[in-house]
């Protein structure tokens, strides 16, 4: 009787076993412009954005998570759910003088410090939560950083699928090919999360991501 009580519970507990969230976390060095990205998904598909945007680095200190957003393929045939995650923005160095030459008084500049420094060690432990991940890279910017070497590392050896956003190409200085060249084992998808340049094509390399 228990053997065969056991088995059933095992079974059918496993046939209506609701599947888990997605997670898609969105990662990438200060100031990319993951939060940014992160307001245009959610203004496009919920009509509400996720959080703050600040020229000074660091402005996303905390974990942010927006749940049950739905996107659709450009022929409208396929549908994907997940539950977005804004990461605060990795760096290896956070120094307090650095936000006091934005205009911040001691005080403020070092806890924004401490509270940065925090972000970042739960970005990196959350990244055992993720499904998937966006690393959202400033286009303009050199990608081969020892913050992107870091994150792609960390993605690397947990086997999670990756998709990297090529963002500000509606700037000058912008070179997708260089972000393409650095990171060749990953899609990329040039976008301008600011403008929501070329959104539905990052939606679209997001159905070859997301498992």
């Amino acid at each position: 009787m228990g053997f065969f009580t056991g088995f059933f519970n095992k079974f059918f507990g496993k046939l209506f076993l609701k599947k888990k969230d997605i997670k898609l976390g969105l990662y990438g060095p200060p100031n990319a412009g993951k939060t940014t990205l992160a307001n245009t998904i959610c203004k496009d598909i919920l009509g509400e954005e996720m959080g703050t945007v600040s020229n000074i680095a660091h402005e996303t200190r905390e974990i942010q998570i927006k749940e049950q957003i739905c996107i659709k393929s450009k022929d409208g045939k396929k549908e994907l759910m997940f539950n977005l995650v804004d990461t605060p923005g990795i760096a290896t160095k956070i120094d307090y003088e650095d936000f006091m030459k934005s205009g911040m008084k001691e005080a403020e500049a070092k806890q924004r410090a401490k509270e940065a420094t925090k972000g970042v060690v739960d970005a990196i432990k959350w990244l055992d939560e993720m499904d998937s991940v966006v690393i959202v890279l400033d286009a303009t910017k050199d990608p081969y950083s020892q913050v992107n070497i870091t994150i792609v590392g960390n993605l690397a050896a947990r086997d999670i699928p990756v998709l990297i956003a090529a963002n500000k190409v509606d700037l000058k200085k912008a070179d997708i090919n260089k972000v393409k060249a650095a990171f060749p084992q990953y899609d990329v998808v040039g976008i301008s999360a600011k403008y929501g340049k070329n959104i539905q094509d990052f939606y679209d390399a997001l159905f070859k991501v997301i498992r």
